[in-house]
C-alpha cells in the first residue's frame, strides 16, 4: 500500500497525487490558474478540468517532488507568487501526508489579463 493509501473499516482511502498539490496551488491570489501539458489540454477539450499537468514523483525514500505549471495573473509579482505557491504546497503536502518534501519547481507558462 503507497503512503498516500490507507484503509478503513470501510475500504481502502486513496488521494491522488495531484489533488493536493492542484488545491494548494490555485487558492494563491495572483495565480490565474494551472497551466496545461498535452494530457491536460486534452481533457480541457472535451470539457473537464483537472489538475493534470502537475507533476509528482514519490521515491523509494518517501522524498517527494512536485512539479507545477502555472498562469499567473498580469500585474503579479511572478517570484513573488512564485514562492507563495511553493510555500502553501509544501504545507499542504505536509500536513496531509506526512510525506517529506524535496523540491517543489514551479515552471511559469504565461500571464492573462483579469
Amino acid at each position: 500500500m503507497a503512503k498516500e493509501d490507507s484503509r478503513t473499516d470501510l475500504g481502502l482511502i486513496r488521494i491522488h497525487k495531484n489533488v493536493i498539490s492542484c488545491l494548494a496551488a490555485t487558492e494563491i491570489e495572483g495565480v490565474k490558474r494551472i497551466g496545461t501539458n498535452f494530457k491536460s489540454g486534452v481533457m480541457e477539450l472535451i470539457g473537464k478540468k483537472a489538475c493534470f499537468a502537475i507533476n509528482v514523483e514519490i521515491n523509494k525514500n518517501e522524498e517527494v517532488k512536485v512539479e507545477i505549471p502555472l498562469i499567473i495573473k498580469y500585474g503579479y509579482n511572478i517570484p513573488e507568487i512564485a514562492g507563495r505557491v511553493q510555500e502553501s504546497v509544501r504545507n499542504s503536502l505536509e500536513k496531509m501526508t506526512n510525506l517529506m518534501i524535496k523540491d517543489i519547481d514551479i515552471n511559469i507558462q504565461g500571464i492573462e489579463r483579469g
